[in-house]
């Protein structure tokens, strides 16, 4: 579906017309491609005073290609990460650049600030003092990440108060920055072994690239766990069997090409009904296809079968099978309800219960569940749809610690308006609302929600859980 406005926004004529009165910009977003550079330009890395992530942090994106810069933040100085993680900070106060509301004459492809030391809510200055001069020093599509400590695991009351201050400050840089900008909050467990690091840097990874373009103002959480550092980040599900449901077409299509793409073999999986153009998909990425209907009542029994018979085991599942039935609740029948429960939670319930039983997922597996913004914030016509996604998300707060123990992460994400044949029946005026009413001014499309699940499946994500990632470009739904 095309979005004619964004298209005609990026003429001549229309950039003239946006700006005399005033009508939403949507950006042109930066999307990956293999071989991409992590970023377009320099992080400038900050540090508040005693923060512990600022010399790792430094290190990782080292690794991954990125010029660090810290000071600041001169174009070409150069400096390498603070050493004792507050150089950044106490620079930046002292002769941070420009005037206030000025910026500084370098422009960055990322802002990136350890919040970890801030232990009051006096200690906020320092988020000010180092984002204030660079409020204009970042490219288009750049990124804004900030890291700080999970409030629950903070020790005295007024550091997990200042902790918990970190979200008002991300999702309003998400609503400030603009074209294309977006900004995100990382918590990291204090206590992290091999696991935390490795699956920080997956999630430094996706956030900072093109994978994350319709991902804003989001809070991740990235706890202990058995991650695995992949032998190439260009393929970092190579050797991995995931199983995608709801294969055929639209979000589940694109999650089962960027899942092959990043090397996993893949087993598409859809109903009969939809057999042939889901064996396009299989046989496009060289995968298998499975056709099944899940609310059979053998379904999950056949289902593991196969895994096991033709696999022996299945690394990630990807619970994206769903279907909408739409009426008021007064209008609608019981079999329209029955239905959307059945396919969009239960049969999802149903699976997981069977593949744990038999041991088909392994330690250092992952369930990735499809929510959508509606069980977040609900939606007229919707009861049915938003109960059962709802309920997604109360499945993830469930089994995330209960699975914990085996070494198994579970995450869901929640995709605000994508571009699908679904939405392209939306009545214009609400199609319309539903692009323009978040921070980026357009709907996704179904590969940014297959990339945010590529991330969450990655073995290197795997202290990653518990998490539910919204892609909706900030939506103001639910906000």
């Amino acid at each position: 579906m095309t979005d004619r406005y964004a298209s005609f926004v990026q003429s001549g004529a229309g950039r003239a017309l946006v700006k005399r009165l005033g009508l939403p910009d949507p950006p042109r977003l930066r999307r990956y491609a293999v071989g991409d550079p992590l970023l377009p330009g320099p992080v400038l890395l900050g540090a508040a005073t005693g923060g512990r992530l600022a010399d790792p942090v430094a290190a990782l994106l080292t690794a991954a290609g990125a010029d660090v810069r810290t000071g600041t933040g001169t174009a070409g100085n150069g400096d390498s990460a603070a050493a004792d993680g507050s150089a950044g900070r106490d620079e930046q106060a002292g002769n941070g650049g420009a005037p206030a509301g000025g910026g500084t004459s370098a422009r960055f492809g990322a802002l990136v600030y350890d919040a970890t030391g801030i232990t009051d809510s006096s200690g906020l200055r320092q988020l000010y003092d180092f984002f204030h001069p660079q409020a204009r020093s970042v490219l288009p599509s750049g990124r804004v990440i900030v890291l700080g400590t999970p409030p629950a695991e903070c020790g005295p009351a007024r550091e997990a108060t200042a902790q918990r201050a970190l979200e008002g400050l991300t999702r309003s840089i998400g609503k400030e920055f603009g074209r294309g900008v977006t900004a995100q909050l990382v918590y990291v467990t204090p206590d992290g072994d091999a696991g935390t690091a490795t699956s920080l840097e997956a999630t430094l990874r996706f956030l900072l690239s093109g994978r994350s373009a319709y991902v804003s103002g989001q809070v991740v959480r990235v706890g202990t766990g058995p991650a695995a550092v992949p032998a190439d980040w260009d393929r970092p599900l190579a050797g991995q069997v995931v199983l995608v449901t709801g294969a055929a077409r639209g979000i589940g299509a694109a999650v089962a090409r960027v899942l092959a793409r990043d090397g996993a073999q893949v087993v598409a999986l859809d109903v009969p009904a939809a057999g042939d153009a889901l064996a396009a998909v299989a046989n496009e990425i060289g995968g298998t296809a499975v056709q099944l209907d899940l609310t059979g009542a053998d379904a999950p029994t056949r289902l593991a079968d196969h895994l096991a018979d033709r696999h022996g085991r299945v690394d990630v599942v990807v619970h994206n099978a769903g279907i909408t039935r739409d009426r008021t609740l007064g209008r609608m029948d019981a079999d329209r309800w029955d239905a959307v429960l059945d396919v969009n939670l239960s049969s999802q319930e149903r699976i997981n219960d069977v593949l744990l039983e038999r041991g088909l997922i392994p330690e250092g597996g992952r369930l990735v569940a499809v929510s959508s913004i509606a069980g977040i914030a609900g939606n007229r016509g919707q009861t049915n749809y938003a109960t059962s996604k709802a309920g997604v998300i109360g499945l993830v707060d469930a089994l995330a610690p209960a699975l914990a123990g085996r070494g198994i992460s579970v995450n869901a994400v929640a995709p605000g308006f994508i571009e699908t044949r679904l939405t392209a029946r939306i009545p214009l005026v609400i199609r319309e609302a539903g692009r323009r009413m978040n921070s980026l001014a357009q709907g996704g499309l179904p590969v940014d929600v297959a990339e945010t699940i590529g991330w969450l499946a990655w073995p290197a994500s795997a202290a990653v859980s518990g998490n539910v990632v919204r892609v909706c470009g900030q939506s103001l739904l639910g906000a």
